[in-house]
């Protein structure tokens, strides 16, 4: 009986290492990720003398890392390169730090990827060109950055994408009608940015959108009264953009609308050039 017991205490002891152990190239990878972004001064650190299982934010299923939640924890630095060898990463979210430079073009080769969380930070450049590349991705928020560039087109393949939030950065660019593949969109937020062009009709096939928000831009042209199909939006943001024409009243009128705010004032409106370099909407006119 007393040797049964020995062995049951011996499982118990060693079931936690056996479960929580990952690879090497992981836990390198998480090191990279601790000192490129100043780890040692994070609110929370890691005892990187402990089993990284114990280690604050990250999580770890089948001895693989599955992930990463370090927000509001005083991040400063990049991304590491070498956070695609999370190849079974689900999870990320680095929100309200101070993480700086662009997002790695090699974080698009994580399929496993669900969730990107990246707001708050000061995270410059452009989108990956393929994030498109990311096919279970549902939720994509990048609100408050240094962002800039094109929306890219790849971005259209992610038909499982349910949350697009990239307000008050720096786009510029238009919606492409592909926007109608993102079914599954509940909320597609670009207010705050330098974006320009039509709204294309076809976004009116986002039957599952709740709030649509893409105030404060240079949108132009009419409002397709194909808006009017997203009979379960609660919250629609088109203020301060250049539309012309008036709202279709049966847009007006949509069942679930609690938040909707339209006006055309002449506030200036920065655009970004290639440089990064502010000018108003009233200045780029008399160029």
């Amino acid at each position: 009986m007393k040797k049964i017991a020995l062995l049951i205490l011996f499982f118990l002891t060693i079931a936690p290492l056996t479960y929580s152990q990952i690879s090497d190239l992981e836990k390198n990878t998480l090191l990279d990720l601790y000192k490129s972004t100043n780890g040692e001064s994070w609110n929370t650190r890691w005892n990187l003398n402990d089993a990284p299982n114990t280690w604050h934010g990250i999580t770890i299923e089948n001895n693989t890392v599955t992930e990463i939640n370090l927000s509001m924890n005083n991040l400063n630095g990049v991304l590491p390169t070498s956070i695609s060898n999370l190849t079974s990463l689900q999870n990320l979210n680095l929100g309200f730090n101070k993480i700086s430079g662009v997002i790695p073009e090699e974080i698009t080769t994580i399929e496993s990827l669900e969730k990107i969380q990246l707001f708050m930070n000061q995270i410059e450049g452009e989108i990956p060109s393929n994030i498109g590349n990311l096919i279970n991705l549902s939720e994509f928020v990048l609100f408050n950055n240094l962002i800039s560039g094109y929306i890219p087109e790849s971005i259209y393949k992610l038909n499982k994408l349910e949350v697009l939030q990239i307000s008050s950065n720096k786009l510029t660019g238009v919606i492409s009608s592909k926007i109608k593949n993102l079914v599954n969109l509940k909320t597609l937020s670009f207010f705050d940015n330098s974006m320009f062009g039509l709204i294309p009709s076809e976004i009116g096939n986002l039957i599952n959108l709740e709030e649509l928000a893409l105030a404060n831009n240079l949108f132009e042209g009419e409002i397709p009264s194909e808006i009017s199909n997203l009979i379960k939006l609660e919250t629609l943001l088109l203020n301060n953009n250049r539309f012309i024409g008036s709202i279709d009243p049966s847009i007006k009128n949509m069942p679930q609308l609690l938040n909707f705010e339209f006006n055309n004032n002449s506030f200036d409106v920065e655009v970004y050039s290639n440089n990064s370099t502010p000018i108003t909407y009233n200045s780029l006119m008399l160029q």
